[in-house]
């Protein structure tokens, strides 16, 4: 009876180790929400969200005699406005074969499929780029914030937005590439590498992505990134 439990024991045993070292799924099998977590909610793509309270409740366009032109122009919204800033590390290819996926779940063509495929398993070269989008629940603000990504220039961002390791070493700016109708965002452009040396590695910590956008820079975005949950098929992706 021990000789049949101990066999028995060995089976359950090895077949646990089957299971644990099963393969994660390809992301060509990813459905619509495994690939809008990795887009929203992931080691490369995250959800900064921004409530404004100040349109919440009535406020007349008269205040003690002056006029509150925006409001009177503008009018008011009278509730909450809230809106999710997405920040996401495009040169990971988690992030790429998520967008890929979305698109081919949408559509199916062997062509198209042949496209994303390349798309989304793509090694990064010299640079790491970080998109960021937004969805927002009032149109005026909505456009507000559009108008702030829309209008920005590398030349007023290089100060403005960075990468910044856990050890304080900061990484400017290269080059900012307006929202387009790819659909991704606009497009914060980083060095991959700094005297030769990647700018993030394995023993890195964390990293911060942070901007400033606006005519006053008043939109400002900022999100932690944990370097050890970036690993993906045992590659660091950033």
């Amino acid at each position: 009876m021990f000789k049949r439990l101990t066999v028995a024991l060995t089976i359950c045993a090895l077949a646990a180790g089957v299971a644990a070292q099963k393969k994660p799924k390809s992301w060509t099998e990813w459905s619509k929400k495994d690939a809008e977590k990795i887009l929203n909610d992931s080691a490369w793509g995250q959800t900064q969200i921004e409530s404004d309270l100040s349109e919440m409740f009535f406020t007349p366009t008269q205040r003690g005699g002056f006029n509150d032109t925006s409001r009177a122009r503008e009018g008011a919204t009278n509730e909450e406005v809230h809106i999710k800033f997405y920040v996401r590390f495009f040169t990971a290819r988690p992030i790429r074969m998520a967008h890929a996926r979305l698109t081919s779940l949408q559509n199916p063509d062997l062509q198209v499929a042949l496209a994303l495929k390349k798309f989304a398993e793509i090694q990064p070269s010299d640079i790491t780029i970080v998109t960021l989008w937004f969805d927002a629940t009032d149109q005026r603000t909505g456009g507000k914030v559009f108008q702030a990504l829309t209008s920005a220039e590398t030349s007023i961002l290089r100060q403005n937005a960075y990468l910044e390791r856990k050890d304080g070493k900061r990484f400017f700016l290269q080059e900012y590439v307006k929202p387009g109708k790819d659909g991704f965002g606009a497009r914060f452009v980083f060095p991959r590498k700094v005297d030769g040396q990647p700018i993030l590695t394995p023993d890195s910590g964390e990293v911060r992505f942070h901007a400033e956008l606006g005519s006053n820079r008043e939109l400002k975005v900022d999100r932690r990134f944990k370097i050890a949950d970036m690993i993906y098929n045992g590659q660091l992706e950033y």
